[in-house]
């Protein structure tokens, strides 16, 4: 019999059910103490030391995975020395499956597996057994543990993570390269026999792979294999257990293997020459055509570079790589002129931008063409002789005038003649024109420097036999400037002179401004017009002047304003001039030279009744028709009873209106021309707060004539009140001058004073105090001023 024919009835037997029969016996011991073993020991402390041994004795069971049999499996038998076989003692199971899994003959003893164990899912179970008296519960002998152990059979085919993997490999790698390592596994015992021995083979790849029995290493098996000849491949890996030998369980796997690319062909052009034609008109930068190599290599190894090396058209040419297409775009590099030349060669590389040094004896890695460029004559448009033209013109120049010439030509062989006109959205005045047949550029209408210095013109070149073809060439005009403006003031002046001011005295510095841009810059110079008593003008030599007084004071009685004319020229040429008047107010001034009032009527009013006042009074009027107004309207709801009881109230709500004037300065708050036209004021209306005795008819006075003081039209109009018996029975003009109970100085108006100025003395008004100062001065002073005047 052979060692084949050996192993293969070792195998079926191994297949094929076996009983397995075991008995594990007790040991007892009378007082169920361990006994200990002959061998001794001495302590520390000098003491022996017995080593104990078990009552029981154990030994593994062991069990066949997978039994088939109809009946329960035999597993094994437990048997202590105290069973006398009268049924006295009851053994008991305990632990992994005790009970379902496993069961035990009571009795007997009999262990049993009630069902088929797979060693995969659990490879030993371990439990307890125990005996017991049946009568009184008590153990005989003490519990201990034993393990059933499975035996494992052959059930489990090697089986691959993956049911397909991918690999790659570089082409024309050496033989024997590593592409991927596949390994399966096998649920049987490895410890046990040949069941989870795997080995690999290859069923389907060969002979280009091959793969390592052992470890499943799956290698190159033929040289240079080359990607465009072929690139993917698929490799079908057989795993077999028991060793490979027959009867074994195997499992299989799919590996689709990819060469990738490596740069082992060089580019080629697809022809040796090419022609290209671009015509004559083509702006710089205009594509002419392309160039393209093909690369049987992909990716960044297919990569190509171009370039132009020789040729007569190296300069007017140049080529672009496009990375996305890997073509060389050849474009314009100089403008063309099918004149000049007609016929342009290049000599075009492409050549690969990452070289492999392993594949250098496959090269070279580049490859050229002849690329001719053929030039076509067009129909050009007119060329001018310059890209820009700039004229200067004086802006006095004669209409008609021509400030410059352009100049253009056809480039064709033809040289058809040149038709020039003007752009009229750059010249929307019109201000200039040109000449159709020489390019001439005049002017139209009258140039000003100063509304604009540049214009900015587009002049139109066109072939008169072809309209449409043009030319545009932008034209530069500057104006130059003239002396055709005369300085003016820089500003409007506000300029006044104090009463008190003495010979010599600046009052105003003054400057001027002229449109004119001379070459040398602005030069003014200042004087009068003609002598003058009052005034005199000082050039600073700066392009300011200073005006001075030339005599001590100055008086709003006999005049109040005066009127100076400067003279202000330039010094270019010809020579402008103009002249400006300032008027020159005369005010009253503190000690410091300071501003406090204009206005001749300041002086003529009363101390009392300034503008303000008269401003404060009328106000106190209108208020105090509205009240009147608004009390009568009550009086008749209520039985006609007087809404004003005594003159007291009324002086009391007058009182308690608080509102005071804007001063002697304040002359817009009021408009002194209604005074002066009575005509203007309502007719007199009778008072309602009270019945009058008699009824007068209000007597008409003529209004005053338009040159009347208001000094005599209100002392006129004081006078009428006074002598009329339908006014009230007290004075309401003085309620509104009101002053107060406590004033030592009694009341300061006028009103009631005589009608002449002279009568008063107003020396007492200095020993009144700082407050009264300033009535003092207007009127304890006059005397004197009329001596100075």
């Amino acid at each position: 019999m052979t060692i084949q024919q050996v192993l293969l009835l070792l195998l079926l037997w191994m297949w094929l059910p076996h009983p397995c029969h075991t008995e594990m016996f007790f040991r007892r011991t009378p007082d169920l103490r361990p006994k200990s073993f002959g061998t001794r020991a001495l302590g520390n402390d000098g003491k022996a030391i017995h080593r104990q041994k078990r009552g029981w004795m154990w030994n593994q069971f062991f069990l066949l995975e997978e039994y088939t049999g109809s009946d329960y499996q035999y597993v094994g038998k437990l048997h202590s020395d105290q069973d006398k076989g009268d049924g006295s003692l009851k053994y008991i199971l305990s632990g992994d499956g005790a009970g379902t899994l496993f069961i035990i003959d009571e009795k007997t003893g009999d262990i049993h597996a009630t069902r088929r164990i797979d060693r995969e899912e659990k490879a030993f179970y371990t439990l307890r057994a125990q005996a017991i008296n049946r009568r009184t519960l008590r153990p005989v002998e003490p519990e201990s543990e034993f393990v059933i152990k499975i035996h494992d059979i052959n059930d489990n085919e090697p089986t691959f993570p993956e049911e397909i993997y991918t690999a790659s490999v570089p082409e024309m790698s050496v033989v024997g390269t590593s592409v991927v390592q596949v390994t399966a596994t096998d649920a049987d015992d490895p410890s046990y026999g040949n069941s989870a021995r795997i080995i690999y083979s290859i069923l389907q790849g060969q002979p280009y792979f091959s793969v390592e029995p052992e470890t499943g290493i799956i290698r190159t098996a033929l040289p240079n294999m080359n990607r465009e000849n072929r690139e993917q491949y698929q490799v079908v890996i057989q795993a077999k257990d028991m060793g490979g030998q027959m009867g074994g369980l195997s499992g299989t796997t799919t590996v689709n293997i990819t060469l990738t690319d490596v740069n082992d062909n060089p580019p080629r052009f697809p022809q040796s020459t090419i022609h290209l034609r671009i015509p004559e008109s083509s702006p710089v930068g205009t594509s002419i055509g392309s160039v393209k190599a093909t690369d049987a290599d992909t990716g960044k190894n297919a990569e190509v570079e171009y370039r132009i090396i020789d040729g007569d058209g190296t300069d007017m040419f140049d080529i672009v790589t496009q990375k996305d297409t890997q073509e060389g775009i050849i474009t314009v590099r100089k403008p063309l002129d099918y004149e000049t030349r007609r016929l342009y060669t290049l000599k075009v590389e492409a050549e690969n931008t990452h070289v492999d040094p392993r594949f250098y004896y496959l090269g070279p890695f580049k490859d050229t063409i002849i690329v001719k460029i053929s030039v076509e004559d067009v129909d050009e448009p007119p060329v001018f002789s310059r890209s820009s033209y700039l004229f200067e013109v004086h802006e006095d120049i004669e209409l008609g005038t021509i400030i410059g010439t352009v100049m253009a030509r056809d480039p064709d062989s033809a040289s058809s003649p040149i038709r020039f006109s003007l752009d009229r959205h750059t010249d929307l005045d019109r201000i200039f024109n040109i000449h159709s047949g020489n390019g001439s550029i005049y002017t139209s209408k009258p140039l000003d420097r100063e509304i604009s210095q540049w214009h900015n013109l587009s002049v139109i070149a066109a072939e008169i036999n072809n309209p449409k073809d043009t030319t545009r060439v932008p034209v530069y005009v500057r104006i130059l400037d003239v002396n055709d403006n005369a300085p003016q003031f820089a500003v409007f002046y506000d300029t006044f002179v104090c009463e008190n001011a003495r010979a010599g005295q600046l009052i105003q510095t003054i400057s001027a401004v002229d449109k004119d841009d001379p070459l040398g810059g602005q030069k003014f110079f200042f004087s009068l017009a003609a002598v003058n008593p009052n005034f005199t003008v000082q050039d600073n030599e700066d392009n300011t002047a200073r005006i001075l007084t030339r005599r001590n004071g100055f008086s709003r009685h006999e005049i109040s304003t005066y009127l100076l004319p400067v003279v202000i020229s330039d010094n270019d040429y010809p020579i402008q001039s103009s002249t400006g008047t300032l008027t020159i107010r005369v005010c009253a001034c503190d000690s410091r030279g300071n501003m406090q009032s204009c206005s001749a009527e300041a002086l003529l009013l009363p101390a009392g009744l300034s503008t303000g006042a008269l401003v404060a009074i009328l106000l106190c009027i209108v208020i105090l028709l509205v009240i009147v107004v608004l009390f009568a309207a009550l009086k008749r709801q209520r039985k006609k009873e007087p809404l004003i009881l005594s003159k007291e109230d009324i002086r009391d709500n007058i009182v308690s209106y608080n509102d005071e004037g804007g001063g002697e300065e304040d002359t817009q708050a009021f408009d002194i021309g209604t005074l002066r036209n009575p005509a203007a004021i309502e007719d007199k209306k009778l008072r309602r707060d009270i019945i009058p005795e008699t009824l007068f008819v209000p007597r008409r006075t003529p209004s005053a004539p338009d040159n009347t003081d208001v000094r005599d039209f209100i002392n006129q109009r004081l006078k009428e009140h006074d002598t009329d018996p339908s006014a009230p029975p007290y004075d309401s003009l003085a309620t509104y001058a009101y002053e107060g109970n406590d004033s030592i100085a009694e009341s300061l108006s006028s009103l009631e004073s005589g009608t002449t100025e002279g009568d008063q003395n107003y020396d007492y008004l200095r020993e009144w105090g700082p407050r009264f100062n300033k009535l003092a001065e207007m009127y304890g002073g006059g005397e004197s001023d009329k001596d100075t005047s």
